[in-house]
C-alpha cells in the first residue's frame, strides 16, 4: 500500500487522549488545598496546551484573582507545584480515554511501516503514565515530551530530532495535532500539518490555526 508519510508526528492532549477530566480534578484538588474556588472543566480545557506548570499557574491567578506574572514570581509557587504533582501523579489514568479511532489507526499506520512519535509539551512523568495507562506506549518508536529538550513546541527542536533520527524528509512528515501550538510547531519544522477539531485549541475554532487539513478524526489518516 502507497503510504503518504514515513513519519507521523503527534500531539498528546487533545489529540491522541482526552484529558481534561482528569487533569481538572487534579487542579481542583490542589486548590481546595489551599482554600481556593474550584476551576472549571471549561477553563481547564483552554488552559490546556503549554504544559502542566502553565495550566497551574493560569488556574492559580484565575482562582486568587491576580495575574499570571504575580502567580510566577510567587515564593509559594514551588510548595503549591509540589502539591499539584502530587494529586496528578494520583489522576493520571483515571478519567483520560483515547479518542474514537486512536488504536486502530496507530496499529494500522504501524503496520504500513510508518513511524510513530508523541512531541507534546506534557512533562515527560505524566506522558509516561497516560501512555502506559491506555496501553499507547509500545505504538511509539520516539516520544518526545516537554522537558526533553531545552524547548518546547512552538520551537521545532523535537520534530526536527524526530525526523533526524528516522532519517526521514519533511515532505514525508506529518504533524497531527488539535492546536495553534501544534500548527506553529509544525510551519516552524517545514511540515504539512493536519488538526483535529475536538481537542484543546484554547476556545479558538481550529480552522483559524490554518492547518493543511481539518479531520474529523483518526479515520482520516489510513483513509488518506
Amino acid at each position: 500500500m502507497h503510504k503518504p508519510f514515513d513519519l507521523v508526528l503527534f500531539d498528546l492532549d487533545g489529540t491522541l487522549v482526552e484529558t481534561a477530566p482528569e487533569i481538572c480534578d487534579a487542579v481542583n484538588d490542589t486548590l481546595r488545598r489551599f482554600d481556593l474556588p474550584d476551576a472549571t472543566l471549561e477553563q481547564v480545557a483552554r488552559w490546556i496546551g503549554h504544559g502542566t506548570r502553565e495550566l497551574l499557574i493560569q488556574a492559580l491567578a484565575s482562582a486568587s484573582g491576580t495575574d499570571v506574572a504575580t502567580v510566577r514570581a510567587s515564593s509559594t509557587l514551588p510548595l503549591i507545584s509540589a502539591e499539584f504533582d502530587r494529586h496528578y501523579a494520583a489522576r493520571c489514568g483515571t478519567r483520560s480515554q483515547p479518542y474514537p479511532h486512536v488504536l486502530d489507526t496507530l496499529h494500522a499506520l504501524r503496520a504500513q511501516g510508518v513511524k510513530l512519535a508523541v512531541v507534546t509539551n506534557k512533562e515527560g512523568a505524566y506522558t509516561r503514565r497516560v501512555l502506559d495507562a491506555h496501553g499507547l506506549t509500545p505504538l511509539f518508536d520516539r516520544v518526545i515530551s516537554g522537558d526533553s529538550l531545552p524547548t518546547k513546541k512552538p520551537d521545532p527542536a523535537g520534530a526536527r530530532l524526530c525526523m533526524a533520527d528516522f532519517e526521514v524528509p519533511a515532505h514525508r512528515t506529518l504533524f497531527v495535532g488539535d492546536s495553534s501550538i501544534d500548527a506553529a510547531t509544525a510551519r516552524n519544522a517545514g511540515v504539512p500539518v493536519w488538526l483535529l477539531p475536538y481537542g484543546y485549541n484554547m476556545g479558538q475554532p481550529i480552522e483559524a490555526c490554518g492547518p493543511d487539513r481539518v479531520i474529523a478524526d483518526f479515520s482520516a489518516l489510513t483513509a488518506a
